[in-house]
């Protein structure tokens, strides 16, 4: 069934309100704070780890946007190859350190290996984006580890990471579980995706008519816009039963310790009467 395009009042309306926020010539950007845990009286951390789509187009009220909101840090998830291809660079802004922590190396975009993504991506079916994520997983070990690094060693220095919905996406629950909050709550934080992207459907659909799998496969192109609740749902399922929850992934694949994630734990929340 094809993806209809969302009522543009009903996105402007979730556009306006948290967990999104404005940054000009950005889109999808989230804060990923006030989010309740499994801690008692405690919230996710407002205003101190954001996800976005790519930074490519940024305009310079954005970059106000980023510096106003205490950001100064950005972890730029995607590989040369895609930064190349759909000719999106990395910006600069004044103030704010990028770091390029690619989840793929250069040769996981090869032709052939992308053509495979793209066959699973296109049949849309939650098992093909579980293998697509595992593989997400288990290159993740670079550009995650480095993430969590920063929420150990630096807990008041703001960041933002970005990619396209998928690695953001995951890094985003790696955050929000390790953080205590609960499967529902970060499933629909993921669904929320769907609404924050849609003001660039139209570019992003330019830019896959420009591969031959979905130059005459519109519905297949479509399936790469869908960030559903059970999808993210099976996603943690599969984080449990394939690689041990999220503390066991965290320790094998990205080489941090249990004294680590307590500190990550401590960093990410802070108490919710201090909110009232």
């Amino acid at each position: 069934m094809e993806l209809q395009p969302l009522d543009p009042d009903y996105v402007h309306e979730v556009l306006s309100k948290p967990p999104f926020v404005q940054i000009a010539g950005v889109h999808n950007v989230r804060d990923l704070g006030s989010y309740p845990t499994s801690t008692p009286n405690a919230i996710t951390k407002p205003g101190f780890a954001f996800r976005s789509a790519e930074l490519s187009s940024i305009s310079d009220e954005g970059r106000h946007h980023i510096r106003d909101l205490g950001i100064v840090k950005i972890f730029d998830l995607r590989s040369d190859t895609e930064m190349v291809k759909y000719n999106s660079p990395i910006p600069t802004i004044d103030g704010v350190e990028i770091l390029r922590t690619p989840v793929f190396k250069t040769e996981d975009y090869s032709p052939e290996m992308m053509a495979k993504r793209f066959q699973l991506y296109a049949t849309g079916t939650v098992e093909a984006f579980m293998i697509l994520y595992s593989q997400i997983l288990d290159n993740g070990e670079f550009a995650f580890g480095t993430i969590l690094r920063h929420v150990r060693d630096k807990p008041t220095e703001p960041f933002l990471f970005h990619s396209g919905k998928d690695r953001t996406g995951i890094i985003a629950a790696i955050l929000l579980k390790l953080a205590g909050v609960d499967n529902d709550t970060i499933s629909h934080d993921y669904a929320l995706t769907r609404v924050g992207r849609e003001p660039a459907r139209e570019m992003v659909l330019e830019r896959l008519s420009k591969e031959p799998l979905f130059a005459s496969n519109n519905e297949a192109a479509l399936n790469m816009l869908t960030s559903r609740f059970e999808t993210m749902e099976a996603f943690l399922t599969l984080l449990d039963k394939k690689y041990g929850g999220v503390d066991e992934y965290a320790k094998r694949y990205l080489g941090l310790t249990q004294e680590d994630l307590a500190t990550i734990r401590k960093n990410l929340v802070v108490s919710s009467k201090s909110r009232m």
